[in-house]
């Protein structure tokens, strides 16, 4: 006996469910941003405030936030970490199911938990929390049910409560996930601040983004040096200087007196602006038509520098020098692109 399965035909989108879609996208929008906005209202304007108790005991933490939550929670737990070890509170993800097999062996008596549930009364989380209060760990929990379990055994509880989910059949955890993220948030921001958190030390954690690239990267790192420099004296004859600047292929030369000190340069614009003019090429010498005093950086300051310099004055090449004036290297623009600070 043969059976047959009926193919499932896809559902047709028409105007009437286009619109209740739009529809219901406003409903969900404007019903998570009024869980946020009704959090904002629940927060206090004293140190005794929920959030500030729980904002001093993570500053206070001598080891590192243990975020933990099953289900929906959980990937909210996982965000709330990683947004904290981003910015300055080190932190991560434990699952409360693997950490009651073991993984809670990684939470010390120095580490602060920040327990997530919105019922307050998940089984997984409240399993490791006799093992948690034996430890001596501090316990920050946030749930939707201040009478919860979870609530009532923490050192400090934070209210995610919301009137409603944006799910129609207000079942699907989703105001209650915005807000907790949101806190988290919140959380991550005011330790930031607290601790002085500045740019340069979110870039040491995201040495591989575009701000740490930007904020990481010195004029060093990048430069030519040595035999890549083009570099002539001032009594060199402008043919000679050419060549110079066509086989180091940075589009310039240095002018350097004879202690290698940077005193001028010349570049393929200065080269089009003679050729303009018709002038005799075989008895001008570079120091006839070098730029004198030339813009220089310093090989310590940030590469980003250099594409500030090289936007405000519009050339594409500078020179680096060391603190006597001394030529050490050379950039192009197009060495800031390769190394993605452009």
């Amino acid at each position: 006996m043969s059976v047959t399965h009926e193919k499932k035909m896809p559902h047709h989108f028409d105007n009437d469910r286009a619109l209740r879609a739009l529809q219901l996208a406003r409903d969900t929008l404007q019903i998570e941003a009024d869980a946020i906005l009704a959090l904002k209202d629940r927060l206090g304007f004293t140190t005794d405030d929920p959030f500030a108790r729980a904002t001093e005991l993570l500053l206070q933490c001598r080891g590192r936030v243990v975020v933990s939550g099953m289900g929906k929670s959980g990937h909210i737990a996982r965000k709330i970490a990683a947004t904290l070890s981003s910015t300055g509170t080190p932190a991560l993800f434990v699952h409360p199911a693997e950490a009651a097999h073991g993984d809670l062996g990684m939470v010390t008596d120095a580490d602060t938990i920040i327990a997530i549930s919105n019922s307050g009364e998940s089984e997984e989380l409240l399993a490791i929390l006799p093992v948690i209060k034996r430890l001596g760990a501090s316990l920050i929990s946030m749930t939707g049910r201040p009478d919860s379990t979870l609530a009532r055994l923490a050192d400090v509880h934070l209210n995610v409560a919301v009137a409603k989910e944006a799910c129609p059949l207000n079942l699907a955890p989703t105001a209650s996930t915005t807000v907790t993220l949101a806190l988290g948030d919140a959380l991550a921001v005011a330790l930031l601040d607290a601790r002085g958190f500045r740019e340069e030390d979110f870039a040491r954690s995201h040495p591989g983004g575009a701000l740490g690239r930007r904020l990481l990267t010195h004029v060093r790192d990048i430069m030519r040096t040595g035999e890549g420099i083009p570099a002539v004296t001032p009594d060199t004859l402008l043919p000679a200087a050419l060549l110079e600047v066509s086989h180091k292929g940075l589009a310039m030369t240095a002018v350097v007196d004879p202690n290698f000190k940077a005193i001028g340069i010349f570049t393929d614009g200065d080269l089009r602006r003679l050729i303009e003019q018709g002038r005799d090429f075989s008895r001008t010498t570079i120091n006839d038509v070098m730029h004198a005093n030339p813009r220089t950086l310093g090989p310590d300051q940030l590469a980003v520098e250099a594409v500030e310099l090289m936007e405000q004055y519009r050339i594409n090449q500078v020179l680096v020098t060391d603190a006597d004036g001394t030529l050490v290297g050379a950039l192009h623009i197009h060495d800031l692109t390769r190394a993605k600070v452009i």
